[in-house]
């Protein structure tokens, strides 16, 4: 699957930092980064779209903390019918723009009785 065209306005920022929010995160991207452009995956030629409530479907571009950070508000999913080299494409796309860490957020339960609400969790084996 070839790399979608992207605006010069994304294409020249040279984000270093990568964020996929998962479901009930998008406010970060609002809240948090100091937004330079955004752009709705349904104006990228070829590029999948997200189906699930609550996912905005954009990429945001700013700065966080001194960073220059590119972020995915929204995300896909295999189960939406996506072929693994669509799901694939965004992290694709992000490395080739540049960005060199990659930080994947979702949500998730435990039966853990000491995980509360809003508990960070970190996935080490895999």
């Amino acid at each position: 699957m070839n790399m979608p065209d992207l605006p010069a306005e994304l294409t020249d920022f040279k984000p270093e930092l990568g964020l996929i929010l998962g479901s009930g995160l998008g406010f970060f991207a609002d809240e948090r980064i100091e937004v330079v452009g955004r752009l709705p995956y349904g104006e990228i030629d070829g590029f999948p779209v997200s189906t699930v409530p609550g996912h905005a479907g954009q990429f945001v571009w700013g700065h966080l903390q001194g960073r220059r950070v590119l972020c995915m508000q929204g995300r896909f999913h295999f189960y939406e019918g996506y072929r693994m080299e669509q799901l694939t494409l965004p992290i694709r796309m992000m490395h080739q723009l540049g960005v060199q860490t990659l930080f994947l957020t979702n949500a998730a339960g435990g039966i853990n009785a000491s995980y509360q609400p809003g508990d960070f969790m970190l996935i080490e084996d895999h």
